[in-house]
């Protein structure tokens, strides 16, 4: 007879996670083929809830629909690259050409690949906590360590420099910032980026600043470039078409080299080579890439007050003002509030429970914090693409389960409440 083998997944799997995506996601799935109406706040996806790509970018694939039916070149497409450059010079990049960008199947793909030209097994990469996950998977896939430096909420989620720099050894080879974060909607201040940005060239880092967010920004935020900040190391900025454009379907992100790029050349050329064996990135929506930067601006209504972004923060912020168990550091930028419950009203908080129940008993979806490389358990993270009606009844739900919480912790015996993490596996 003959013995079954058991296929079994890569070890380099062992420690990498995706929660935002990953098993409460398919208990939504489930929840929907049986007919449930869920309410998806765990990921940013513009479309689910509305938005729409500028006609100005679908028109301009359309008119160029004859030019991507082939490859294109390994970088990306030169109007798309030259479009990039010249948002960068706009914003007082200097010395960047269409040679230092590279055009990818979105940032996701660009982080990994950014990462994998760089690093040997054992090299360090510090990452923020908390950190749009991705980050600290994709240290881990090609065979590096994540250190995560905090973000503390009681300092607006901004990090302390020189905290940052007791992390540094010689291991350390890059430094990763998100700039509006992704999940705390930090921007963070220009004394803080300088000073990160003259830690990584007094230690030597690369410096991978996450910019998807640039242009996402409330009540006077000022976003300040991390190229414009960096000399002597290498800085790669990555942004992209996903979210201020509303096109996450379309994959086009891109990777721009600034700072010391002819101190970079091999580590560049290893970076072409990859770009190279997946042969190019979507070229059609690369022409979308020109009209995009080069055209009008439309997130700039989204995020003024009256638009719909901006209300869309501003009643998720009300929400939790009226709260008696909830707590929020506002937003300055981005499309997320990292939501905390206050632990003296409710000491035995779970967020990955919670997120569960919340899933079950009132059908809404949530990213749990500890999903963001955080050790406390009182966070979750929820996306202001919804409109302020929708968000106001979703808080509703959130407020409703949580004095069950508190309802149920004052009776006898409440030790018995379901345990989320033993009913689902």
């Amino acid at each position: 007879m003959k013995t079954e083998t058991t296929i079994r997944p890569s070890d380099s799997l062992r420690h990498v996670r995706y929660e935002i995506r990953g098993r409460l996601a398919r208990r939504a799935h489930e929840l929907e083929r049986q007919g449930y109406e869920i309410v998806s706040l765990n990921i940013g996806n513009p479309k689910a809830f509305g938005f729409r790509t500028p006609e100005t970018m679908r028109l301009a694939m359309i008119e160029n629909l004859p030019e991507a039916e082939g490859y294109c070149h390994q970088k990306g497409i030169f109007p798309a690259r030259e479009a990039v450059v010249m948002q960068q010079q706009a914003r007082g990049v200097t010395g960047v050409t269409a040679e230092e960008v590279f055009i990818g199947n979105g940032v996701s793909e660009l982080i990994d690949l950014v990462l994998r030209a760089l690093l040997n097994d054992g090299d360090e990469v510090l990452v923020p906590s908390p950190d749009y996950p991705l980050w600290t998977a994709a240290v881990t896939l090609n065979g590096g360590r994540a250190v995560h430096y905090p973000c503390r909420p009681e300092n607006g989620f901004v990090p302390d420099p020189e905290e940052v720099a007791r992390l540094v050894t010689p291991r350390t080879r890059a430094m990763v910032v998100i700039n509006p974060n992704n999940p705390t909607g930090a921007v963070y201040p220009r004394p803080v980026l300088e000073a990160l940005a003259q830690l990584a060239e007094r230690s030597g880092l690369v410096l991978f600043s996450d910019e998807i967010y640039d242009q996402m920004t409330y009540d006077g935020a000022e976003f300040v470039p991390m190229a414009t900040l960096v000399r002597d190391t290498l800085c790669a900025t990555l942004s992209g078409l996903s979210k201020v454009y509303r096109a996450c379907g379309y994959r086009v992100g891109w990777a721009v080299f600034s700072g010391r790029t002819h101190a970079a050349a091999e580590y560049l050329s290893s970076l072409e080579l990859l770009s190279s064996l997946r042969l190019c990135s979507n070229v059609l929506a690369q022409w979308a890439v020109q009209t995009a930067l080069g055209g009008y601006q439309s997130i700039r209504e989204l995020v003024s007050p009256g638009g719909r972004l901006y209300e869309s923060r501003r009643a998720i912020l009300s929400a939790v003002q009226s709260s008696r168990f909830l707590q929020l550091e506002p937003p300055k930028g981005a499309m997320y509030g990292f939501v905390g419950v206050k632990t003296e009203e409710l000491p035995d908080f779970d967020d990955q429970r919670f997120a569960l129940d919340l899933l079950e008993q009132k059908h809404v979806l949530v990213a749990p914090g500890v999903s963001f490389n955080v050790a406390y358990r009182n966070r979750f993270r929820v996306t202001t693409l919804p409109d302020s009606v929708l968000l106001r009844d979703v808080f509703g739900r959130i407020d409703e389960l949580l004095t069950e919480y508190a309802s149920a912790a004052r009776e006898p015996g409440h030790g018995n409440v379901l345990d989320a993490a033993a009913r689902f596996k």
